[in-house]
């Protein structure tokens, strides 16, 4: 039976477009590093009052270069780099693991910016993977437990049971240790690009990359590149 939904006409992406007005970005308004950048950005994202600012797409690539994305929340960055938490047996992880090149993309859509992160992925510390997981709600540390991600589960109560039988394990109140197979990478940047839209698709498109044999995150190993919308 066909519902009222159903004789709506559906819209046509073609004819949506936005005017983006805002202010050029100059290379001379540019922290010295992306990390710094990074931080100006995020400060302003975060006051703006975007959900969810550290909502970033990540991008892997199985050996053989079939990609896969996901939309994960930034939960660290430094100058050593971006973090996230996964499980490690995920189809992230996995692809992670044989292949350590991965993409990252904060779409701040209100803001008419986006930033695009390109480089290589290594796992964080065990210690610092066991503090983080110390600050997450004891809901989302029993969670880790019970699903093993990515992985087919015949049914939702499958899941739901595997939660409650964790959760008679450890009450409320009472430490989750953290699983073995869960923790976090880091994403070391080797090119960084901040993007600010502007009127009639002339956006800005200035890119951080790393200096050839620099290896430090300090001013002088980055250089930027103008590039065209």
């Amino acid at each position: 039976m066909r519902t009222s939904s159903d004789l709506e006409p559906v819209p046509d992406p073609a004819v949506m477009r936005e005017q983006y007005r805002s202010t050029p970005l100059l290379e001379s308004d540019l922290a010295p590093t992306p990390m710094d950048q990074f931080a100006r950005w995020f400060r302003e994202a975060t006051a703006a009052a975007l959900q969810e600012p550290n909502a970033m797409v990540v991008a892997t690539a199985t050996p053989d270069g079939r990609p896969s994305t996901r939309t994960v929340l930034l939960k660290h960055y430094d100058g050593r780099g971006f973090v996230f938490y996964t499980n490690y047996t995920s189809r992230k992880g996995r692809e992670i693991t044989e292949n350590r090149w991965v993409s990252l993309l904060f779409p701040w859509h209100p803001i008419a910016r986006q930033i695009i992160v390109t480089g290589s992925a290594t796992r964080v510390s065990r210690e610092e993977t066991v503090a983080y997981f110390r600050t997450r709600p004891h809901g989302s540390q029993l969670g880790a437990w019970a699903s093993e991600q990515s992985s087919v589960i015949g049914s939702r109560q499958e899941l739901v049971g595997r939660y409650e039988e964790l959760a008679n394990r450890y009450p409320e109140g009472e430490r989750v240790p953290a699983p073995p197979q869960w923790g976090g990478f880091r994403v070391v940047p080797e090119t960084a690009e901040f993007w600010q839209g502007h009127e009639n698709r002339l956006h800005d498109r200035l890119r951080y990359v790393r200096a050839p044999g620099e290896e430090g995150h300090g001013e002088g190993a980055w250089r930027v590149e103008r590039l065209s919308p």
